[in-house]
């Protein structure tokens, strides 16, 4: 039958000798990976999951190896903050102003459509610090701290659209449904203080991001792992007991709750569910007084709020400030991760985040001194309480934007092919810059970097192996990094 199948159309595991040569070749394969796990040589790449307890969920756990860090702060610009307008100089971006983009055709279509000709950015770029690096005018106080920052300049997403972008940065995938960055940091190691939460999202006062929730969701991890949010202006709620209610009656009614709960979980031993819903409870009590005092702001210092800008003229900066103070008072208490939002989407496209599709200029204006004074304040503060020594900061977006205008507008639109993440704090090198974009800061050329690289850093930072960390859903061994990921080590010291 197979003689009368010619042989330009016929399948090659319909060929005798391809079928035999490839099973053996696959049964070769199959041989060696026996013989390799039953030496132990495979064995990195087996999970490697934490051993924790409903009714103590944040007892601290130990890392897979010596850590660098103890504890990540995450802040994030939302909306896509433009690379080339901040932290990626770009000469020949400057030169070629007003030209077409080399390459691009007659038309270059992006996200939003058709894009106009190269445009520079508006603001001037100067050399930084002892290590000369040149950052904008845009941010001129983290431009003063260019010597702490290690630049990643050759970041690249997977989607071009801020919801799934969004996503990849805060959980690692593009779709919904998978835990957050805090949530698999806070399920691997728990936290050193049991008073307060070991994963707290602060939303920016206008709002929060695009995704929301996603942010700090613990999706399949088991639901202890959920970040808390709040924020100095909206506190954790109903941590004060009504008025109606003395302290002598508040105590009693705990300590008979206790005894209740302590006498069902007897009765149920090994009930999950109920072990972690009465160590909730016992959580928020504890919050009652602990999250109130780290909220309360009022003993911080004129010089520091100064320093902040916690009581500027500008109310938004003035909020987001204080937010980045609690941010600060949240780490030097012991909390494991947390992640600061700059920027909001529910008042629309560049209102109130860094999505500079029309009036890049008019809007950045805008949102740059909110961001710029409280964020630098925030690190030096860190540095000089010694915060930064066991705290590592990523700065970052959701993806950048292109070097061209949009047609017809005087803004950028999306670009996820290369864009910059800054680094500091434990474990990171100082004024250093890894890999590069293209000439105009379309592309990433040089030492290219993905989000999974990222995320893989951080956990390393932290002592853990991302391959390893996992948690079993649905038949998988699910991961931060899912299949992918490389600890960037060029830039560790």
């Amino acid at each position: 039958m197979f003689d009368a199948i010619s042989p330009s159309s016929r399948h090659p595991l319909l060929d005798r000798r391809r079928f035999l040569a490839e099973s053996g070749s696959g049964l070769a394969s199959v041989a060696v990976a026996v013989l390799l796990a039953g030496e132990g040589k495979l064995r990195a790449a087996e999970p490697l999951r934490p051993v924790w307890s409903a009714d103590c969920p944040y007892a601290p756990r130990p890392p897979h190896h010596a850590p660098r860090a103890a504890q990540v702060l995450v802040i994030f610009c939302s909306g896509a903050l433009s690379h080339v307008d901040t932290f990626d100089y770009k000469p020949e971006l400057i030169r070629r102003h007003d030209q077409p983009l080399p390459g691009s055709g007659e038309k270059l279509v992006t996200f939003q459509g058709e894009n106009g000709n190269l445009n520079r950015s508006p603001w001037e770029f100067r050399p930084r610090g002892e290590s000369g690096k040149m950052v904008s005018d845009l941010l001129p106080n983290l431009a003063e701290l260019a010597d702490e920052f290690c630049f990643l300049h050759a970041m690249t997403a997977k989607s071009n659209t801020h919801g799934p972008a969004e996503n990849q940065m805060g959980t690692g995938f593009t779709l919904d449904g998978f835990p957050s960055m805090g949530s698999w940091v806070s399920y691997a190691l728990g936290s050193e203080n049991q008073d307060l939460p070991a994963f707290v999202a602060i939303p920016d006062p206008r709002g929060v991001p695009q995704i929301g929730p996603n942010h700090w969701n613990s999706a399949f991890l088991p639901g202890a792992f959920q970040g808390t949010p709040f924020n100095a202006d909206k506190p954790i709620p109903n941590l004060a007991p009504p008025s109606s209610v003395s302290l002598a009656a508040e105590r009693a009614t705990r300590d008979l709750l206790k005894l209740l709960n302590e006498r069902q979980l007897a009765a149920h031993p090994g009930d999950g569910q109920l072990a972690a819903r009465i160590a909730s409870y016992e959580l928020a009590a504890r919050m009652q007084l602990s999250a109130a005092q780290a909220g309360d702001l009022s003993h911080e210092s004129e010089t520091t709020r100064r320093a902040y800008g916690a009581d500027d003229a500008n109310g938004l900066k003035a909020r987001f400030a204080r937010n980045c103070l609690l941010a600060r008072r949240l780490l030097e208490r012991g909390v494991r991760f947390v992640q600061l939002f700059n920027g909001s989407y529910a008042m629309g496209e560049g209102v109130g985040n860094w999505d500079g599709h029309r009036k890049l200029h008019e809007q950045y204006q805008v949102h740059a001194p909110i961001l710029d004074q409280p964020c630098a304040a925030l690190l030096r503060d860190l540095k000089a309480r010694g915060l930064l020594e066991q705290t590592v900061v990523a700065f970052v977006t959701e993806f950048g934007r292109m070097p061209t205008f949009q047609k017809g507008a005087s803004g950028r639109d999306h670009n996820p092919h290369g864009f910059t993440v800054l680094l500091a704090g434990a474990g990171v090198k100082r004024g250093f810059s890894f890999g590069a974009t293209d000439e105009f800061g379309h592309r990433a050329v040089e030492n290219v970097t993905t989000i999974y690289d990222l995320h893989a850093t951080l956990l390393h930072l932290l002592g853990l192996d991302h391959q390893r960390l996992s948690f079993y859903h649905n038949g998988i061994e699910r991961r931060l990094t899912d299949v992918h990921g490389q600890v960037i080590q060029n830039i560790l010291n």
